[in-house]
């Protein structure tokens, strides 16, 4: 039965439903240290090996920590020996305790939400806390065949000596049933229906047939899959009702006030600036908070004091697209200005998010420009640098 827990107004959010992703993990070593983007079992390992080494509370099969360590590791804390554990999701605790719990059980998770409500984020950092690593992972398109859920062939194998196991190339799920681990699957609603029910046998029989070798892959103790999907853009296909019985659906909101949806925003902008060498985020923490402001009273349709009603462009305006208006501001005041990020940093990158249709959206961002920002006190420069990049 789905599960919904602690939504606020709009019904997710970036990061978060109240929460969103966040994090500031300790620097990668060796080979993750190069890479752009380090999984998240390499770039917190630490975090992990630490409440691992003082974990003392009954753990599910083949599970890295137990469920209340994977809870404590997404949301953060301090450890009896002092040491801090970053919280990587933003949000009500219940939403994560409920995500938890299901992955103990023999249920499947899906992670509903917005675009940018930290669906991908969380089923990263849940898998690399549950099984220690988060790459068993399908990318959910429109093409995505069967093979990729299932299983494929070694086509020079097959052709020279036949249908056979070494000939046989496992999907992650497949992967993820024999190892006792936890698979993830993206974007399920843009896969074909088809292929979608794929995944009918695999949650409710917990096998996998191999009719070309008359086998079958049984799950071990400790599979589990999460899925997300997107409960506005609704995809290529929705679930048909026997999928969608073998999930516990958790849906993920909107951050709830903005002083939580800064906070995610500092937190990946910082994380992220960290791997480009970009100026730290404190130094910019204002305009932070007018982009979250703009983007909040946008979406909601109403300014902050509740005085001006206001129309909502067609675009989403999530955290995440907020991460990312800051993220690219920061670059822009790294190698063109001074290193401080300014309203003329951030003006670019906000347009772009707000004008989806260049037609209706313009109008609405104008509106908006002249109705609220420019009679808004401290918010002069911020109009003018708007006013500069959509002239």
């Amino acid at each position: 039965m789905p599960v919904s827990v602690g939504t606020t107004s709009v019904d997710t959010g970036p990061s978060a439903v109240t929460g969103a992703s966040a994090g500031t993990g300790a620097p990668a070593s060796g080979a993750a240290a190069e890479a752009l983007r380090p999984h998240a079992e390499d770039a917190f390992a630490a975090e992990l090996a630490a409440l691992a080494a003082q974990d003392d509370r009954p753990r599910p099969a083949r599970w890295k920590l137990s469920p209340w360590a994977v809870a404590t590791y997404l949301l953060g804390g301090t450890l009896p020996d002092g040491t801090m554990i970053t919280p990587k999701y933003v949000g009500p605790r219940r939403i994560v305790e409920v995500a938890v719990t299901t992955l103990a059980t023999d249920r499947a998770l899906l992670l509903l939400g917005l675009p940018g409500t930290a669906k991908t984020w969380v089923s990263e950092h849940l898998a690399a806390a549950v099984s220690g690593d988060s790459t068993l992972l399908v990318q959910g398109t429109a093409g995505t065949p069967e093979e990729a859920i299932r299983y494929g062939w070694n086509y020079a194998q097959l052709l020279a000596h036949g249908p056979s196991r070494d000939a046989l190339v496992p999907s992650p799920v497949m992967r993820a049933m024999a190892e006792g681990m936890t698979a993830r699957v993206e974007e399920l609603t843009r896969i074909p229906a088809d292929v979608q029910d794929t995944l009918i046998t695999i949650l409710s029989e917990k096998t996998l047939p191999i009719p070309e070798l008359g086998q079958e892959v049984q799950a071990v103790r400790g599979f589990n899959l999460i899925a997300t999907a997107n409960d506005r853009d609704r995809g290529v296909n929705d679930l048909s009702s026997a999928l969608r019985r073998r999930f516990n659906t958790v849906v993920l909101p909107l951050p709830a006030t903005p002083e939580a949806e800064v906070d995610i925003v500092s937190r990946r902008v910082d994380l992220i600036g960290r791997s480009l060498d970009l100026p730290a985020v404190p130094d910019g923490i204002d305009e932070i908070r007018r982009v979250v402001t703009v983007f909040r009273e946008l979406r909601e349709g109403v300014t902050t004091d509740g005085r001006t009603r206001l129309k909502s462009p067609s675009g989403t305006l999530s955290t995440a697209e907020a991460i990312s208006v800051v993220t690219n501001g920061l670059a822009l005041a790294a190698h063109f200005g001074d290193g401080v990020l300014r309203a003329g940093d951030v003006a670019a990158g906000l347009l772009g998010a707000v004008v989806r249709d260049p037609a209706a959206d313009r109008v609405i961002w104008q509106e908006y420009l002249e109705t609220v920002v420019r009679e808004r006190e401290g918010w002069k420069d911020f109009y003018r640098a708007c006013r500069e990049v959509g002239a």
